[in-house]
Order: C-alpha cells, then sequence, then structure tokens
C-alpha cells in the first residue's frame, strides 16, 4: 500500500454548496483538474474556475433529470482502479484515475423532517453519490473521500503539508464516508417503514451524527458522546445554549426528562415547571405565573432540586430567574428567555441556560431505543394521555372538581416517574413524590415521608398529603398501597385498574371514604 497519494484529478458533486467555491479554487490553485456534474459545475463555472463535465468524460450527458450521470465505468473505474495494478486495464479502455471524490448527498433527512409527500422524499433519495461514496472509500489507498464541508480544511491543510493525502488520512475519510452512507442508508430505511406502515421491519437501522465527546458517561470511569439523529423535535439536542459550562452526559438526560415532562404542559394552559434529579421528578408545579410554579415545583422537595434540573413550559421572565437563582441550580431548558432573565443568568456565568424556540408535541409520534445484551429493544414513545371524559368512576363517592384537576395534574407527572411511581398533588402541585421501588407500598409510604418532610422544611402545620390526591402509574395488587395513601391523609386516587384484586382495592377505598378513578391506561418507566 502507498502512503502519501497526490492529488491531480477530482470529481466534485455536491448538493450543500456551502464553502464549494473557495474550496474549489484551493484546489484549482494546486493544479487539481476539477470534474463535476449539473448544478455543481454551474456554480464553479460561474466562479470563473475551468471545469469539466463528467458528460465529456464518460461521453453520454445526464439523463432522466438528472438521475443517471456519474452511474459510468469510466468514473467507478477511475475510482475504483487501482494503482500499479489496474493501470492496464485502465489504459485499454480510456479510463483516467480520480484522485479525490467530494460528495455530499441529496438532502433525503431535511426533506422527509419537513413532512414532504411521498414523491418528493422518493425523488430526494441519491443513487450515484453513495455509489462512488463507497468506491472512493472501498479504494482509500490511493483515492480520497470527503462528504462533508467540515472537512474541506483539513484536506487543504494536508496537501499544504504533504504535498498529496496521508495513508492515515485517507483511512479516516474512508471511515467518515462509510458512516455517512450508512446514516443515509438508515434514515431512508426508516422512512420507508413509517411510509409503508412497518411498525416491526426485518431490520432495522440506527443512526447519529456527533453533536458532542463528553467528558465521561455517568462515572468518570465511562467514556461517553452525545449523538443527534437529525429529528426536529425541540429538546435539548436542538436548543441552543445561550451560557454555562458544557453539558454532560448526566446533565443531557436529566435535561431531556425534564423538559418532555413540562411539555405535558401546553403553554397555552399556562405556566408550569418541572425540576428534575436523576432523571425523576422531584417537584412539579402550576401557576399563575411562572414564579409561582417554579415555588410550587421547588416546595416539594427543596432538599432533592439542590443540583436539579429546571424545564418550564414559557418564556423564562426576569423575577422566575432570580428565584432560580436563590438555590444551586444545574440547567434550565425553557422555550426562550426574556433578556432581563438573561441578565440574571449571566451572574451565574456555570448555570447552563437552554433555549428551544418550542415545546415539543407530547402526543407525536417517536420510537425509544434501549440496549441490552446482544441487541436492543425498541418500543413507541408513550404518548398516552387521558382526559376527564376517559376516567372511570368506581367508588361510592365521586370525586370534587379540585380532586379531579388535580388527579389529572397528578396523573401526567407519574407519566414521568420511575417505576413503581406513586405521585401525591395538590392544588396543581406535586406534594410527594415515590419513584423506582420494587414495592408499590413503599413508593407510596416515600412519597408521604416527602410530604411530612416537607411541612417540616416549610414549618407546616400539617402535612400537604392530608386533601390530596394520589396518582399510581400501575394497580395497586393489594389494598395496603391504597391505604398507605389513606393514611398520609390523601381524599382520592386515579389509577389504572385491571387487577384481579380491584374489588378489594375498591372496597378499601369506600371504607376509607376516597374517591377513585380508573384511566385504563398504565404508565411504567423503566
Amino acid at each position: 500500500m502507498t502512503d502519501t497519494a497526490p492529488i491531480a484529478r477530482a470529481l466534485l458533486s455536491v448538493s450543500d454548496k456551502t464553502g464549494l467555491v473557495d474550496f474549489a479554487k484551493a484546489l484549482a490553485g494546486r493544479g487539481v483538474a476539477l470534474l463535476s456534474t449539473g448544478g455543481t459545475a454551474k456554480t464553479l463555472r460561474e466562479a470563473g474556475l475551468d471545469v469539466t463535465d463528467v458528460a465529456e468524460v464518460t461521453g453520454f450527458p445526464e439523463m432522466m433529470d438528472g438521475r443517471v450521470k456519474t452511474l459510468h465505468p469510466k468514473v467507478h473505474g477511475g475510482l475504483l482502479g487501482r494503482r500499479g495494478t489496474d493501470d492496464a486495464a485502465m489504459a485499454e479502455h480510456g479510463i483516467a484515475p480520480i484522485d479525490l471524490l467530494v460528495v455530499n448527498l441529496y438532502p433525503f433527512e431535511a426533506t422527509a423532517a419537513a413532512g414532504a409527500d411521498y414523491a418528493t422524499c422518493v425523488e430526494n433519495i441519491d443513487i450515484g453519490g453513495p455509489a462512488m461514496i463507497r468506491a472512493a472509500a472501498k479504494n482509500h489507498d490511493a483515492v480520497t473521500v470527503v462528504t462533508d464541508v467540515g472537512d474541506y480544511d483539513a484536506l487543504l491543510a494536508e496537501l499544504e503539508s504533504n504535498g498529496g493525502t496521508t495513508l492515515d488520512f485517507r483511512k479516516k475519510m474512508a471511515a467518515i464516508a462509510y458512516a455517512r452512507t450508512a446514516a443515509y442508508d438508515a434514515a431512508v430505511s426508516t422512512w420507508m417503514a413509517q411510509a409503508t406502515g412497518e411498525a416491526t421491519p426485518r431490520r432495522r437501522a440506527v443512526a447519529g451524527t456527533l453533536a458532542q465527546s463528553l467528558r465521561y458517561g455517568e462515572n468518570p470511569h465511562q467514556s461517553a458522546a452525545f449523538y443527534k439523529d437529525g429529528s426536529a423535535r425541540p429538546g435539548v439536542a436542538t436548543a441552543e445554549q445561550v451560557q454555562g459550562k458544557e453539558l454532560s452526559y448526566n446533565n443531557i438526560n436529566d435535561t431531556d426528562a425534564a423538559f418532555e415532562l413540562v411539555a405535558e404542559f401546553a403553554a397555552s394552559d399556562g405556566p408550569a415547571c418541572a425540576i428534575i434529579k436523576h432523571a425523576n421528578p422531584c417537584g412539579v408545579g402550576r401557576g399563575e405565573t411562572m414564579r409561582e410554579a417554579y415555588r410550587k415545583a421547588y416546595d416539594c422537595d427543596r432538599v432533592s432540586a439542590f443540583g436539579g434540573i429546571v424545564a418550564l413550559n414559557q418564556t423564562l421572565d426576569a423575577e422566575t430567574a432570580e428565584a432560580i437563582t436563590e438555590t444551586f441550580t444545574e440547567v434550565v431548558i425553557a422555550p426562550d428567555a426574556e433578556a432581563g432573565a438573561r441578565e440574571v443568568f449571566a451572574a451565574k456565568p456555570n448555570l447552563r441556560l437552554l433555549l428551544t424556540g418550542a415545546l415539543p408535541d407530547p402526543a407525536a409520534p417517536g420510537l425509544m431505543l434501549k440496549q441490552v445484551a446482544g441487541g436492543f429493544l425498541m418500543q413507541d414513545r408513550d404518548n398516552g394521555r387521558v382526559t376527564e371524559g376517559d376516567l372511570k368512576v368506581v367508588s361510592k363517592r365521586k370525586p370534587d372538581a379540585r380532586e379531579m384537576a388535580d388527579m389529572l395534574f397528578a396523573w401526567t407527572v407519574a407519566k414521568h416517574v420511575k417505576s413503581n411511581a406513586i405521585v401525591y398533588a395538590k392544588n396543581l402541585a406535586t406534594v410527594g413524590i415515590g419513584a423506582g421501588q420494587m414495592s408499590r407500598v413503599d413508593s407510596s409510604r416515600i412519597a408521604a415521608r416527602k410530604a411530612e418532610d416537607m411541612a417540616a422544611l416549610l414549618a407546616l402545620k400539617d402535612s400537604p398529603a392530608i386533601g390530596a390526591v394520589v396518582a399510581s402509574d400501575a394497580f395497586f395488587p393489594f389494598a395496603d398501597g391504597l391505604m398507605a395513601a389513606a393514611e398520609a391523609g390523601a381524599t382520592a386516587v386515579i389509577q389504572p385498574g385491571g387487577s384481579m384484586r380491584d374489588a378489594e382495592v375498591i372496597a378499601a377505598a369506600d371504607e376509607a371514604g376516597l374517591a377513585m378513578v380508573f384511566t385504563g391506561m398504565r404508565h411504567f418507566r423503566h
């Protein structure tokens, strides 16, 4: 294998023309002959560069509205021909070597993400581009392939330093190229599966683009990175980081959990705030103002809120920003922030502020992936929701209007709490949360204890669990968990129902004077 390979002839064919002219001028300045196609050739000629059309090389015009232009032996032979091995065959058939291929693909991902119709998406599936990329990458012994405009400067630096490209550089570019075509095919195959209604395709490809190399993962001994999947869903992956330190693995994970939770409450329905710690909410509140919503969330568990993630469903204002900075907070994520709020946060330079421009749609479809040994699990995003009309009152006592509003609020929060999940709520604020326990009754007791801790911390006369409602993410298999809630002072319960012992649990609720409704839907979250 050779080491440094000269570049005498380059083929440029790009959809994204960012930086193209300056890059091509730099190549031409080094005496590189330029081949090109269609719009790329036109752009280069208009910039005053000498360009040879691929059609002149192949002897065939671009045809079928540009579908066929580079699929020809004089192109692929120039890319695949092994220097020193295939020279005679190339000479016999009049094939000149191509030393550099610069290709980026039709914008299929962006076209599909924009919701274009089926025919438009199909027309944006690139064929010739991936074929050339794979050919050049395979022959990286002699050929350099560039698929990302971000690598133009690196290539020019190689040429400046070495007069050609080193084998290590060509290997690196080849690896990037194969990852690009793999990601492209993954996007196409995923779209095709969705378009044909195939929920469980025989093969599933997953791809992402590196957004950030992280200092470490969940723990310092674990390496980690953050990849974007190209979707337009507002959240941590699409947000603008206005200020603050670099996000960590745990920051990203927790911020996503916080923003997905708070997005359950539409901005048009009033301010809402969620505070997350280790992927579980430690407080959620709704209020007339954003500051009130934040204060309700914070007062649920002030101890756990320290060092937490704050998510808001509306624009951050200065008054709320002042309240947030009263305690140590890692990240704040919101659709937007007023100038006054930004000024407040500027005094806390390590506090990370992320702005998304919008809330994600909690009802939108999506896929969730989890790695397991030897494979991965994939499921739909939990976008299930219930309204008051979906609820079935199963107790003798019906809930009043306040209890009903609080139950729907608590149920929404419980959806985002690790199972087994128990949420106490009163006046559209959580007052106790029990998460991630092996026993539902333990979660119920923990939530009640959290409410008692809150009363002690705020010097309240009574536990805020008294008069609260309780949401359980899954049914009560026995009456003990329900009775723990009743003993804490809860007056109403919302749960899925469906247990073999539902009659026993309903009887216990009636005996305790509790109102209870069934949702018919559970929200396990592991």
